[in-house]
C-alpha cells in the first residue's frame, strides 16, 4: 500500500511541477508587451521573405511592415497572431546578427505617441489637483 501513496505522491508533484513550468512560459507579461514589434536597423539589402523566414520561428506572422521611405529605410513592424510568440521574438532577436549588422527588436506602441500631452495643459491640471487638494507650492 505505501508503494502505492508513493507512486500517487510523486505523481502529484510531476504534474505540479509541470503545471508551474506551464504557467511560468506563458505566465504574466509586463504591461508594455504587445503583439507589435519594431525592428531597427535592418540590413537595406534584406527582404521581406527573410524577415519572415526569420521572425516565422517563434509563431505565427499576422502582418509584416518594411519601411521603404528614405528616412525609416532599415525599419520593419512584425505583427504576431499571440502575445506570447512577439515576447519569445523579442527577447531571442534582440541584438541578433542578421547579414553582418545588430538588429533591434523592441515593443511598439503607437498609442504612446497620440497620448502625449501638451506642457500647458499638464501644468494647468497639476495647479487644479494642488488647489484640490490644498497643497502649498511653497512648502515643497
Amino acid at each position: 500500500a505505501s508503494d502505492v501513496y508513493k507512486r500517487q505522491y510523486q505523481r502529484r508533484v510531476r504534474e505540479r511541477q509541470t503545471r508551474k513550468a506551464t504557467m511560468a512560459s506563458r505566465g504574466r507579461l509586463a504591461p508594455d508587451v504587445t503583439r507589435f514589434l519594431l525592428v531597427k536597423n535592418l540590413p537595406f539589402s534584406i527582404t521581406s521573405e527573410e524577415i519572415y523566414d526569420l521572425f516565422g520561428k517563434y509563431g505565427a506572422i499576422r502582418q509584416l511592415r518594411m519601411s521603404d521611405s528614405s528616412e525609416t529605410k532599415g525599419t520593419a513592424i512584425v505583427v504576431y497572431e499571440d502575445i506570447y510568440d512577439a515576447a519569445k521574438a523579442c527577447k531571442h532577436l534582440s541584438s541578433f546578427n542578421v547579414k553582418g549588422r545588430y538588429i533591434v527588436v523592441v515593443y511598439y506602441k503607437p498609442e504612446k505617441k497620440l497620448a502625449a500631452k501638451d506642457p500647458a495643459q499638464q501644468l494647468a491640471e497639476l495647479e487644479q489637483l494642488r488647489k484640490k487638494h490644498k497643497i502649498d507650492q511653497d512648502n515643497e
